[in-house]
């Protein structure tokens, strides 16, 4: 496959990923035009986790059924429909509906990720991965600032139509690149392969701490993102959404490490990348107990802590999906789906428990939190030896 191609892909999967987080910097506002108590602003972050939870559930297993270009561009479609919805919704309920179904149409990520991963040799799957990871790191990272300087600038849903026409494009262009690819015919109706990730999840060990590591990585970084915006607002430096827009521009380590994760995997370093994955997520937040919230210094370190979490959950979530990609080819989708479920479960606690943290016990009592999370991941990843765990390959 040509270079183009992956470069294209990759940018693709972070215009789909950045749908879910576009709410992310602006959620003391839209609490404020939806009705919604300050301390409940995590909610709108939440359901669109919970409708991403559903996609890649009961949509993404289609993978290893239904030709996957038609099923790229019908959940494509839906997220346009989607991102229109939220950008007309004045109510509570069509809006969380359609914040729904943005999750929902956003899943088509979880597809391309194996699809994409399928066209090329086992020997280069961990960097292919890494690339899409860039690719999808990037498209957090630009979601943030871009809905805060398109709300300061322009209003405040004018970043979800802005988000549809850049997945119009994005329609367009995958229906002409897009090879064909028809799975392995199976037997299986379509209930019976959702029921059949029941045996995969109780019978796949891999699948089971991969999935539970990156959850609580995955919940670290939708903890602190949520809490962070709301927190600068409200700083000595009372950040405006385009201070809140430059500062989300953090995170730019996270999509650097993402290839080099996959590069290491590659070479048979994963167990080391792993654990430098976690140990980094626990520095990110441990370093901000040591300076004096509201000065220079620890803004800066702020700064450092973002980094270094992003890079730690991207090059996590690059070592994980490798390893599960190698179990059995046949079932990419499936276990896929299942991986990300279980993360998206982490993420959803980590955002709807971010906001009720910052508004009951401040930064620090947030900070406090948010270690708890990467230490966790730590001390599972640390069992393995004592449980004789060895991943599959």
């Amino acid at each position: 496959m040509k270079k183009s191609f992956i470069i294209f892909m990759s940018f693709a999967v972070g215009v789909m990923a950045a749908n879910i987080y576009y709410a992310q910097p602006i959620l003391s506002l839209l609490a404020n035009s939806l009705g919604i108590r300050p301390d409940a602003a995590g909610l709108v972050m939440t359901l669109t986790q919970v409708g991403y939870g559903l996609g890649v559930f009961f949509v993404v297993p289609l993978g290893d059924l239904v030709e996957n270009k038609k099923l790229i561009l019908t959940m494509i479609g839906i997220t346009i429909v989607a991102e229109i919805l939220l950008g007309a919704s004045q109510s509570l309920v069509p809006y969380f509906m359609a914040t729904i179904l943005v999750g929902l149409g956003a899943s088509a990520v979880q597809v391309i990720v194996p699809y994409t991963t399928h066209l090329y040799d086992k020997s280069q799957r961990g960097h292919v991965i890494g690339s899409l990871m860039s690719g999808l790191m990037l498209g957090i990272m630009f979601s943030r600032p871009l809905a805060s300087l398109l709300t300061d600038l322009v209003s405040l849903h004018a970043v979800f139509y802005f988000s549809a026409i850049m997945m119009a494009i994005v329609f367009w262009r995958l229906s002409s690149i897009l090879p064909e690819r028809k799975p392995e015919p199976t037997n299986l109706k379509y209930g019976q392969l959702i029921w059949s990730m029941k045996e995969m999840l109780m019978k796949t060990p891999t699948l089971q701490r991969r999935a539970l590591y990156q959850a609580c990585m995955f919940g670290a970084f939708c903890f602190f993102w949520t809490t962070a915006p709301m927190m600068l607002v409200n700083s000595a430096f009372q950040f405006t959404q385009k201070g809140v827009a430059i500062f989300a521009l953090a995170g730019l380590a996270g999509a650097i490490a993402a290839p080099y994760a996959g590069k290491l995997a590659d070479r048979g370093w994963s167990k080391q990348a792993t654990f430098i994955a976690f140990l980094v997520g626990i520095i990110s937040f441990s370093i901000n107990h040591f300076v004096v919230a509201g000065s220079t210094l620890w803004l800066i370190v702020l700064v450092i802590s973002a980094n270094l979490l992003d890079a730690g959950v991207s090059a996590h979530l690059v070592l994980g999906q490798r390893a599960i990609f190698m179990i059995d080819p046949k079932n990419q989708s499936r276990l896929n789906g299942l991986y990300l479920v279980i993360v998206n479960m982490g993420g959803a606690f980590g955002s709807a428990f971010g906001g009720w943290a910052y508004l009951h016990g401040g930064w620090g009592f947030s900070s406090l939190l948010g270690l708890v999370f990467p230490l966790v991941a730590m001390l599972l990843f640390l069992s393995e030896k004592l449980v004789g765990y060895k991943e599959q390959h």
